[in-house]
């Protein structure tokens, strides 16, 4: 008889309960004086649920979520994702490799819409014991819960490029937080001098590999991309295609470059089944070389 286990693992990390407040202008302001205020302990829980499959190569299903009774719940969300035993294991001994170099700095993830940055964040900071922040998330709290396409709408870019840049460098002064931008933050030169606190990494998706991606999910949540009649995949593609010609060489500007179609060539596999724990692993990985090409150039 097959015994069925499940394994929790459980940490927590320290956050100011009051460091997030809204200002009638629609724009976010934290507490200037977090040292001074309540800090309440976030939990983060991984519930690894085996299912059935033979040994080591078996499945299980990891549970990420974040809980607080002081933060909402749309800031720090849950979310499953399916990962093997051994890529659970990878991860953690990458993360005890790296995180003792980062010093506590922040790691923002930018690409395009689509690329995974929220889904790679959530696991990115769970493995590391960081906090996880959704820029876009934070800017529709700001503004009274309005969606991200209602205020583009309503608005206008410019509102929400000047909140998305208020929402960076607060999130700049802080410490272990992994945040997830939006497509649209590396234009600013000056969103790149906060995020330059700390370390960038752009996840770099093939477009038809999001345009399939996007199709699939929806695009009524994508303000630069539902104007267009016509073919929802044709019209995608072409509009992601229009987007990364405008934003490719800011993208080049992180600190670290992810590419999913080396990771396919690595691993031998379609781009479309690359799970969200390989793209954190390959994350890591790409963290680790960007620290040791830092302190190369230190030693010279």
């Amino acid at each position: 008889m097959e015994a069925r286990v499940s394994h929790s693992l459980q940490f927590s990390s320290w956050i100011n309960s009051d460091k997030v407040v809204r200002k009638p202008s629609g724009l976010l302001r934290f507490s200037e004086k977090w040292n001074e205020k309540p800090r309440h302990r976030i939990v983060i829980s991984c519930h690894l649920q085996p299912r059935k499959a033979a040994h080591s190569d078996r499945r299980v299903q990891l549970k990420v979520s974040c809980s607080s009774h002081n933060v909402q719940a749309s800031v720090l969300e849950s979310g499953c994702f399916s990962a093997s035993i051994d890529e659970i294991e990878a991860l953690k001994n990458k993360a005890e490799e790296v995180e003792e170099y980062l010093d506590g700095r922040c790691l923002y993830l930018v690409g395009m819409m689509g690329s995974g940055k929220t889904t790679v964040g959530r696991i990115l900071a769970e493995t590391l014991g960081y906090s996880f922040f959704d820029c876009d998330r934070l800017i529709e709290q700001a503004v009274g819960g309005t969606t991200v396409a209602e205020i583009f709408e309503l608005r206008g870019e410019n509102f929400f490029r000047d909140n998305e840049t208020e929402v960076l460098h607060k999130l700049s002064l802080m410490h272990r937080l992994v945040v997830s931008t939006g497509g649209g933050a590396v234009v600013r030169p000056i969103n790149w001098r906060h995020m330059r606190k700390g370390i960038s990494v752009w996840l770099d998706v093939p477009l038809e590999a999001l345009a399939k991606r996007i199709t699939a999910e929806g695009t009524k949540s994508r303000p630069l991309l539902h104007e267009e009649s016509g073919d929802v995949y044709d019209k995608t593609l072409k509009r992601l295609t229009t987007l990364m010609e405008k934003r490719g060489e800011n993208y080049a500007n992180a600190s670290a470059r992810v590419s999913l179609e080396n990771i396919a060539v690595k691993r031998k596999k379609d781009v479309c089944d690359i799970t969200p724990t390989e793209i954190t692993l390959e994350v890591l990985i790409q963290i680790e070389n960007f620290l040791k090409t830092q302190e190369s150039v230190v030693v010279l």
